[in-house]
């Protein structure tokens, strides 16, 4: 059977017949880890207790003999539940024994980055030395238990957030919190009652000015949900009893790493802080925001402008036209790319920033994007600032800038980290798989065979469209995409199915693709690393790496765009050719570790033939392989997509070459007759 008459049934349909999509079914637990027997250490046949059998739904109804119990009542549609604000109630704390079996079974491991004082200073030959510098490294980094929040309605009663904002958060169906809100929402909304004042004294730390917040957390498990939560609470918290308060301050700035992030930011935002005041906006180019020093500069370019001109009636008009382009935007929560921001500001300051929100934070810090973060955070002049970082990767390079950082601005706060489940390892509900294509064109065969799958083939994996495909460079991205974009048929819809993204479109374009995706119009888009952080696909059900990535992060963030919020059956393939096994090892190890921590076999997506035969790659190949690629495809002598071959590539081209040459003589020619009869055309009499 072939899948495209499938999916091409009812593409013709009449004029003002609405298009009828089937809802993307959702996990029952959006939680990615949650085994309440870990850790506990069992007896042999141990029974399980008669309250646990009691409470067992399924066993009422196995039990034909027992007493008939009054039917429960069907629970009523999610967008009717409003669970009552009890004010003063909230839920008991649970003693630490509890807190540790919780967090274990969730797999949360919070630590305190308390190095401010720790100085990396040279080590010495002796022994004695090397062992107190490591013992001191491990008291730096202490283990914490704060409490952890089980259900969202405690966020009402227990921490008391709005009731607007809890109602907004009811009416989007969050009932069950992921294992990264779970862990961190407490610790941000009020860190004195995740932190039992004992052990912040035992560890000699104080939570009244809030934490610092570092979180590595899997792709798909709600960390933007988990940043903005506690930034609109707070403001909301400002305004309570106080009418002079209304105004819009900015108080949070979200800096994200590419343009479609920030505007799926501010659409998630704008969905929480629906009818609360709130405002959130997306920083654009030309947009004025109330900064500190910035009337004192528009003060001297009016001098300044004044004083070249003459016509004091000329110099009225233009201050009248600046004024209209230069309207300041108010808001409360800003959203921005890097460049942008940094760009505008320039020598400016923002005193009233409380709250610096870095999403995506390891490639905020990275050389790539670093000088601009740096300057955004030195910006934010506020003593009460505090940062908070997210990311599915997190290199401990990162964590010692980020505590240099807040050394340097004198923060007493304390630094806490969060980390889910292993760290810098993909979704455990993805399926992984390698194929080795051996070259280019069997790249280009392997996808195919992809697009369109045979019954008898059981070599390549089973694939449900729509999925992505990652390429290294634009060229290439454009290239497979002129490749392709006719391989599926007309009756399916024909190219219109295949699109491209990168950053060499405009932005309007780049977000009518975007939004066509994200509707279901396109099926297979070819994209380079632009997409691959953050950006939430639901539907996506598989990734295609074509182009081997960088690092074993850029896998991570690749693949991390399927096996979303839970979602099972998220396919990740990765094609790799003979120049590919030399930077191999390292992303191998990452789909080692994913089915290590999923609990499937280790030879499910890795061999360990494979696993064995794969050389090891040097730290500066890596540092080359990040920064450019693989080299046989960059540059001008990149390999290829295409299905023709080296020598009719050649025929092709001597042909055209031949061509141009002809066309280069013929208008040679033509100069030199013209040249010739202008020699030969009669001048007169001489005298």
């Amino acid at each position: 059977m072939d899948i495209f008459k499938v999916l091409s049934r009812g593409t013709k349909r009449t004029a003002g017949q609405p298009v009828i999509q089937k809802p993307i079914p959702t996990p029952s637990t959006p939680q990615l880890y949650n085994d309440p027997t870990r850790g506990v250490k069992r007896k042999r046949n141990e029974q399980q207790p008669a309250s646990n059998l009691e409470a067992d739904d399924d066993l009422d109804e196995i039990n034909f003999f027992a007493p008939q119990a009054v039917k429960r009542q069907s629970p009523e549609p999610e967008h009717k539940i409003r669970e009552p604000r009890q004010e003063g109630v909230s839920k008991p704390l649970l003693d630490e024994e509890e807190v540790r079996q919780v967090l274990r079974s969730h797999r949360l491991k919070f630590t305190l980055l308390s190095s401010h004082d720790v100085k990396k200073t040279k080590v010495k030959k002796s022994k004695k030395k090397k062992e107190e510098f490591k013992e001191k490294a491990k008291d730096a980094k202490k283990p914490l238990f704060p409490q952890p929040m089980t259900s969202f309605s405690e966020l009402r009663s227990t921490y008391n957030i709005s009731t607007r904002l809890g109602e907004n958060l009811a009416k989007q169906g969050y009932r069950i919190p992921t294992e990264v809100q779970l862990g961190s929402l407490p610790l941000l909304l009020q860190p004195d009652r995740a932190i039992l004042p004992t052990v912040a004294e035992e560890l000699h730390f104080t939570t009244e000015s809030g934490v610092d917040f570092l979180a590595v957390a899997p792709t798909g498990s709600g960390k933007t949900l988990a940043f903005l939560i506690p930034a609109i609470n707070s403001i909301l918290r400002r305004r309570a009893g106080d009418a002079a308060q209304k105004e819009h301050v900015l108080e949070a700035v979200v800096v994200a790493p590419t343009r479609e992030l920030a505007h799926q930011i501010v659409n998630e935002g704008r969905k929480l802080a629906q009818g609360t005041g709130v405002k959130i906006v997306g920083m654009k180019k030309d947009m004025q925001i109330p900064t500190e020093g910035q009337a004192e500069d528009d003060a001297s370019g009016e001098v300044a402008s004044g004083s070249d001109q003459e016509d004091s009636s000329d110099d009225e008009v233009k201050e009248d036209e600046t004024e209209k382009t230069t309207t300041t935007t108010k808001t409360d929560i800003l959203v921005t790319t890097p460049m942008i921001l940094r760009n505008f500001l320039k020598s400016r300051a923002l005193p009233t920033v409380k709250y610096l929100i870095l999403d995506e934070a390891d490639v905020l810090l990275d050389p790539l994007f670093l000088e601009q973060t740096l300057g955004i955070w030195s910006a934010c002049t506020n003593q009460s600032l505090r940062l908070t970082c997210w990311s599915a990767t997190m290199g401990s390079s990162i964590e010692g800038l980020v505590l240099e950082q807040l050394k340097s601005r004198g923060s007493s706060a304390p630094l806490v980290r969060l980390v889910v489940g292993l760290k810098d390892t993909a979704v455990p509900s993805i399926n992984h798989k390698l194929i080795y294509t051996a070259t280019e064109q069997g790249k280009l065969f392997a996808l195919r065979q992809l697009l369109h799958p045979k019954s008898a083939d059981t070599s390549m994996p089973t694939m449900r469209l729509p999925f992505l495909v990652f390429t290294q460079t634009i060229e290439r991205a454009t290239a497979l995409h002129d490749e392709i974009k006719f391989d599926l048929p007309a009756e399916a819809g024909g190219s219109s199915r295949i699109a491209a993204l990168h950053s060499s479109l405009s932005d309007s374009a780049r977000s009518n693709i975007v939004a066509r995706f994200r509707a279901g119009e396109i099926w297979v888009l070819i994209t380079t690393d632009l997409l691959m952080r953050g950006i939430d696909f639901r539907g996506v059900n598989g990734v295609i790496n074509y182009d081997v990535p960088t690092s074993p992060a850029a896998y991570v963030h690749r693949v991390g765009r399927t096996g979303r919020a839970g979602h099972e059956g998220g396919v990740a393939v990765t094609f790799y050719t003979t120049e590919d096994t030399a930077h191999l090892k390292s992303i191998a190890n990452v789909i080692s570790q994913s089915e290590k921590q999923a609990g499937k076999s280790n030879e499910a997506g890795v061999p360990k033939w494979l696993m064995d035969s794969l050389p090891k790659v040097g730290r500066e190949e890596k540092k080359k392989l990040k920064r450019h690629g693989v080299e046989s495809r960059r540059g001008s002598k990149a390999a290829k997509i295409t299905t023709q071959s080296a020598w009719e590539r050649r025929k092709e081209h001597n042909k055209l070459g031949a061509i141009a040459g002809s066309k280069k003589r013929k208008t040679q020619e033509a100069v030199s007759d013209t040249q010739r009869a202008d020699d030969d055309e009669w001048g007169g009499l001489d005298d």
